[in-house]
Formats: structure tokens, C-alpha cells, sequence
């Protein structure tokens, strides 16, 4: 069985803005006009570039409080994991466990699938190529989730204002938080997932 011919064998090259197969020869899309590449440039570069600052500014993302609440002249800072706490503690484990998913467990899966999508891809690794495929689209595919945390700090911070007796507002740390997202979904961009299969013809 003779396997499937590849792209540049057929001399065409994929647009990475439309998506529209054109000729090699062309340095331009014929249908939106954006450069063509048979690769994306210096993707691993890039990639790791955007991976290590997510992963720099996750630690005072966790560290630094997100929001100060003060209800009847108490107040109180919260981080990330503190707010989970509070909110299982509070009954609401539906809410608490959906925050500590969207702004724990998905940076920390998207930090650990990209660092494993690039060492593999760097070493042309013929690993589990279609499953790491599966993972790549599975990381683009949640990267828009981990804002869930900011707008769960937006919501609560307008609601508490509406009640005369207390007052909410964002910290520092979710700046940091909304920079980690922002950071892992650029990261994720960067990677040409076609890197994952190059290698495969030797």
C-alpha cells in the first residue's frame, strides 16, 4: 500500500490564513493575498518564546490576589485558589470546581501539551503522531475557556457594586492571569502542527 502523497511532492503549498491550496511557485495567496510559507516561520522559536513568558507570569498570577472584596467595612484580598476555597466552603462546589478547571487545570494542561508537542516536534519524534495531532487541536480548542476566571471576577466585581454595603475590585494578579491566557493562546498560533508529521517520509 503506497502512502498518501505529500503536499510538496504535489507542489502545493497551504495558505495559513484561508486555508486555500496553491501552486509553490506562488509567494502569495491568489484568494486573500497573505504570504505563503511552507512552514510557518520559525514556529518552534516563537512557541517557546510565548510558552516560557505564560509560564513566568502564571506564578504571580497565582500568587497575587485577583479581587479585594469588602462587605460592612471588612475587607479581604482572594487569589485564585483562595476563591476556590471560599466558594466550596460557601456550598457553591459547582462554581468552585469550575474555576479551579478553567484557571488551573487548563493553563497547566496547555503548559505541559505545548512543551511536549515542541520537544517531540523538535526532535522529528515518530510518537503518537496522529494522537499529538488530536492534542494540538484539543489546546486550540480550550485556549478561549481559561478566561473564564476574569470574567467570573468582572461579574462578581459589578454585582457587589450594586449592594450600598460593600465594594469589589480587580487586583494585580488577574492582569497576570488574562497575560498567561492571552500569552498560551498566542504560543498555540505559533505552532505549526504540520511539524508534527515532517520527518515522516525518512
Amino acid at each position: 500500500m503506497t502512502a498518501a502523497p505529500r503536499a510538496r511532492e504535489l507542489g502545493l503549498t497551504g495558505c495559513h490564513t484561508c486555508g486555500l491550496a496553491c501552486a509553490a511557485e506562488h509567494a502569495r495567496c491568489p484568494r486573500c493575498d497573505s504570504r505563503l510559507h511552507a512552514r510557518k516561520p520559525d514556529s518552534l522559536a516563537r512557541c517557546w518564546a510565548f510558552l516560557i513568558a505564560a509560564l513566568i507570569f502564571y506564578i504571580p498570577s497565582n500568587v497575587l490576589p485577583v479581587m479585594y472584596t469588602s462587605m460592612l467595612g471588612r475587607g479581604e484580598a482572594s487569589t485564585i485558589l483562595h476563591g476556590v476555597v471560599e466558594f466550596w466552603k460557601a456550598g457553591s462546589w459547582d462554581i468552585a470546581l469550575l474555576i479551579f478547571i478553567a484557571s488551573v487545570a487548563v493553563p497547566s494542561t496547555k503548559f505541559l501539551v505545548l512543551a511536549a508537542l515542541l520537544v517531540s516536534a523538535r526532535r522529528r519524534s515518530a510518537w503518537a503522531r496522529l494522537q499529538r495531532s488530536r492534542l494540538y487541536r484539543f489546546v486550540e480548542l480550550i485556549g478561549y475557556w481559561s478566561m473564564l476566571d476574569v470574567v467570573v471576577v468582572a461579574l462578581v466585581c459589578a454585582l457587589i457594586q450594586f449592594h450600598l454595603l460593600g465594594t469589589a475590585e480587580p487586583r494585580l494578579g488577574i492582569v497576570f492571569f488574562g497575560l498567561v491566557v492571552v500569552l498560551t493562546m498566542l504560543a498555540a498560533m505559533s505552532f505549526d502542527p504540520r511539524l508534527i508529521w515532517d520527518g515522516d517520509e525518512e
